[in-house]
């Protein structure tokens, strides 16, 4: 690390890092520290970049704080919170792209499961199929492994019913003798059967050779349709003339049901959409319920705005900076709260975050409202056994468990179970038994 100039790193990384500088640490000599996708502080992975920026902000001097996004709908916001001077704040709009977006919205209203698949099955095909025959490429997002596979033998499948077999792969030509060849090669059985009709699937489950031969197959022009899972929208740089975002809805662990995808992975997804080198304009298709299509009309006007998830993990982020020493007591806390992007956000929409609609006439600085935060999280600490907390005179001061939590970045509720379930002498079940009631563990059946 001493030897080198550029450090390539994750939020939660470095937040660890930060969480246990020191003077004389390394992470004081970074002069410039450049966010990605800064708009994930609408993400559940939000309160991370958010108390990071913040701790940044607050060093000594502290690194210049440089913010990248192509999905900021209220950039000044941000550039408030990472107080950004109006000179230093660059928008590129819709004029900027290389290609010009042409936007199509499907709504279906049918309700019964089977039926809507197949309605959305067939105006899959139908806008694929009128792309690749004008001779551009499609990209169709779906949304699990399985629904990748499913969707491209839908495609193959009705290109058969309908005798169209060079639907998206010209029979003589010479990429059909190709997809032959890397059909034949492959050890992917169900790749191997779509690559002779011009299709084929991208997800994290495939073998990174018959990804890479995806990909590549696309890139050259072979195949004409790609049907992928949102990991190629965010890792991969592969454009198309067409993107179809197939259906809206992804299974969300956290809250054990379905849930409308984010705006950030929708505006990821149709940025894909247009080649420069070969294309005046690019096409993206939506396909959703009906009574959704007024969410994504306001989303591609950039009506949505992206919220702070601070409150959510507060109590989390709070110990860190007890642990780290910058936070003392209630007051500290709240004056660290005065420099979130929570803050920003409140006050501009305080009726997002519970406040009534003149609360920021009567206390402009929301002096009350970051108290009673600063409050209720030393509370919640206080009950793990995280902190010392003085109620009457607001001093904050770390235990033990805080450290450990705050340095091995484990959550309060982790450590509240580990502190009520542990005890000495305990067996390997038991301690597995424990390790199982983590909070990190939630998400595992």
């Amino acid at each position: 690390i001493a030897e080198t100039q550029l450090l390539v790193t994750t939020p939660e990384k470095w937040d660890v890092v930060t969480r246990k500088g020191h003077e004389g640490s390394y992470t004081q000599l970074v002069r410039l520290v450049i966010i990605d996708e800064i708009h994930l502080l609408h993400d559940e992975r939000g309160p991370v970049l958010e108390s990071l920026a913040v701790r940044l902000k607050r060093a000594a001097n502290g690194p210049r704080l440089v913010g990248l996004s192509a999905t900021l709908p209220n950039a000044d916001d941000v550039a408030t919170f990472l107080r950004v001077p109006a000179r230093a704040l660059f928008r590129f709009d819709a004029r900027y792209r290389p290609c010009p977006l042409q936007m199509q919205f499907v709504g279906l209203t049918d309700t019964k499961h089977v039926r809507r698949r197949q309605r959305m099955d067939e105006v899959c095909y139908a806008k694929a199929q009128r792309a690749a025959q004008a001779g551009g490429q499609v990209l169709v997002f779906v949304h699990s492994r399985k629904e990748t596979v499913r969707t491209a033998q839908a495609l193959r499948d009705m290109a058969v019913d309908a005798a169209a077999l060079d639907a998206f792969v010209r029979g003589a030509s010479a990429s059909a003798e190709v997809l032959r060849e890397e059909a034949a090669a492959t050890r992917d059985a169900q790749l191997a059967a779509l690559l002779p009709f011009g299709v084929a699937v991208h997800h994290a489950g495939m073998a990174r050779a018959d990804r890479a031969l995806a990909e590549d197959l696309f890139a050259d022009g072979h195949v004409r349709v790609l049907v992928s899972t949102a990991t190629l929208a965010w890792g991969v740089n592969l454009p198309a003339h067409t993107v179809i975002i197939k259906g809206t809805q992804v299974y969300s662990p956290q809250r054990g049901a379905w849930a409308e995808l984010s705006p950030q992975d929708v505006l990821q997804m149709l940025g894909r959409a247009g080649r420069p080198q070969f294309d005046t304009f690019g096409e993206g298709v939506i396909i959703t319920a009906h009574s959704e299509l007024r969410y994504y009309l306001s989303l591609m006007s950039h009506q949505l705005p992206i919220e702070s998830q601070m409150v959510a993990r507060l109590p989390d982020m709070l110990n860190a900076e007890v642990v780290l020493g910058s936070v003392r007591s209630r007051d500290d806390a709240a004056a660290w709260l005065a420099q979130t992007y929570l803050f920003v956000r409140m006050l501009r929409s305080p009726a997002v975050y519970g406040l009534s609609a003149d609360a920021v006439d009567e206390d402009p600085a929301l002096s009350g409202r970051r108290q009673a935060l600063a409050h209720a999280a030393a509370l919640a600490l206080e009950r793990c056994g995280m902190v010392r907390y003085d109620r009457r005179g607001g001093r904050l001061a770390p235990t033990e468990l805080g450290r450990v939590a705050s340095h091995y970045y484990v959550t309060h509720r982790t450590m509240a179970a580990f502190q009520q379930h542990l005890r000495s002498g305990a067996g390997d079940i038991d301690l597995l038994a424990v390790f199982a009631r983590a909070d990190e563990f939630r998400l595992i059946p």
